[in-house]
């Protein structure tokens, strides 16, 4: 049976949406409107203060920190939210991180203060490093020390987890709108053939910024989250394979826990923040095309390929003709991305995967790179460079890997590469950087390379985290 009413748990309790509710209305503006929760605040409405962050809890018990200026009222269908107002004890007492944020002066004006705290009562049952669980809320008068003394010691309460059905098919409508949620791959190919206007929105972490950003109203959407073969995930000696909406968060851990994916998970860590990896996407990211997503250079160097799917069949190709210029890609108006498979790297092959920007986290990529090196008998038997936010796609820099294959790991091999490199890229000027800074970075990113195999004893990454 196809739902036609927007229903969700909302801090603990069903919720059930009036017909004609607009599925493309951010969770943000519904809860600050109709549902009346104003403790969810509005900063910067693009997914990088986190003063919107309200948390989906899963079935698992699992605590996903999102951002709600993003996600569409649509995607929450069928799941769990909790906002900083659901944290409250029966008796309404404060909940005990947020008891510990204002005894340890971690709040001044309050008002990223709602957001920080859903991400720390996330962190509370997830886990991990705590400027990584803080890295997607911004404070711009309390300083984060005393926050951060509040996330080292926070713990878990213990909340149980919600009872979830698994989504099926789902249409809503409004008026000029309709959004379907197929719960089948063969339903969603049928809807992408008959509706190859409709946006196709997985995670929204960029198509959100459409709507919340630029006001836009879509016409017609089709969401792929509750289809089950595009949340699937296959780890083999020979590499990873991920369903088209296995988020950056699912990944980060897959590349954490897999050999040889080391330097990846160290990228995708940077990705964004915790808010933004728990909704996006790799398979959003292809879809979007945008020259510089963090992921896309290692995808081209690693040599992956995606698997796109139509009421005609499946067809493979390599990441790096999918990719076929700015915001462009291959897939054609009847298809979808299925999935994407990124080999796993040789044991003997250096890989490094690079981003250069004004920030170390939380955002965008001056130059990015990722650069794979296998020597054989001395020689570069295998070199494959691909760089970032230097053209209008991400680039495979074929001179430069011309000028290292058959020669020795030297340092005069890297110079020429360096100096073919200004022959491969084309890089223009913008506000993050002029023409000539960006070919500068990615020749010192050929340079770091080589010091990061022949002088392992430096420290070739040098954060804040490490100065203090």
């Amino acid at each position: 049976m196809t739902a036609t009413s927007i229903a969700f748990t909302l801090n603990g309790r069903a919720q059930s949406l009036p017909p004609g509710t607009s599925p493309t209305m951010s969770l943000l503006d519904w809860l600050r409107g109709p549902a009346g929760l104003t403790g969810t605040k509005e900063g910067c409405a693009e997914g990088d203060c986190g003063a919107c962050t309200v948390v989906l809890e899963g079935a698992d018990g699992g605590r996903t920190p999102i951002n709600a200026c993003l996600t569409l009222l649509g995607q929450v269908h069928g799941r769990a939210v909790r906002t900083v107002e659901g944290l409250r004890a029966p008796d309404g007492a404060a909940h005990p991180i947020q008891v510990a944020m204002a005894e340890s002066d971690g709040t001044q004006c309050g008002f990223c203060t709602p957001g920080i705290v859903m991400s720390a009562w996330a962190h509370a049952r997830v886990g991990g490093e705590v400027h990584e669980a803080l890295a997607g809320n911004l404070c711009r008068c309390t300083g984060y020390r005393p926050i951060v003394e509040v996330f080292s010691g926070v713990s878990d309460d213990a909340a149980p987890a919600p009872a979830l059905a698994a989504p099926g098919s789902a249409r809503f409508e409004a008026p000029g709108q309709v959004f379907w949620a197929p719960a089948t791959l063969p339903e969603l190919l049928e809807l992408r053939a008959a509706h190859p206007e409709a946006w196709l929105l997985a995670g929204g972490t960029d198509l959100g910024l459409r709507v919340s950003d630029h006001r836009e109203v879509p016409g017609a959407v089709t969401c792929l989250l509750n289809v089950p073969e595009m949340h699937a995930v296959q780890a083999t000696e020979a590499g990873l394979r991920l369903g088209a909406a296995v988020s950056y968060a699912r990944l980060l851990d897959l590349c954490r826990a897999e050999a040889g994916f080391g330097p990846l998970a160290a990228l995708l860590a940077r990705l964004g923040s915790r808010q933004i990896r728990g909704l996006g996407t790799l398979g959003g990211n292809l879809g979007t095309a945008s020259p510089i997503g963090d992921a896309l250079p290692p995808l081209v160097a690693l040599g992956a390929t995606v698997t796109l799917g139509s009421v005609r069949g499946e067809r493979t190709m390599p990441v790096a003709e999918f990719l076929t210029g700015y915001r462009r890609n291959a897939l054609a108006a009847d298809e979808v991305i299925l999935r994407v498979f990124i080999p796993r790297p040789a044991p003997d092959a250096l890989l490094a995967c690079e981003k250069i920007s004004k920030r170390h986290d939380q955002d965008i990529a001056t130059v990015g790179a990722a650069m794979l090196v296998r020597v054989a008998a001395g020689v570069v038997a295998e070199a494959r460079l691909a760089f970032g936010g230097v053209g209008a796609t991400v680039i495979r820099a074929a001179g430069a890997e011309a000028a290292l294959l058959g020669e020795p790991f030297d340092a005069a091999a890297v110079e020429a590469a360096a100096a073919a490199l200004a022959q491969d890229i084309a890089p223009l000027s913008d506000w993050r950087g002029s023409a000539a800074y960006r070919l500068a970075v990615a020749q010192g990113l050929l340079r770091r390379l080589h010091l990061r195999a022949t002088r392992p004893e430096l420290v070739h990454d040098v954060t804040a985290l490490e100065i203090a």
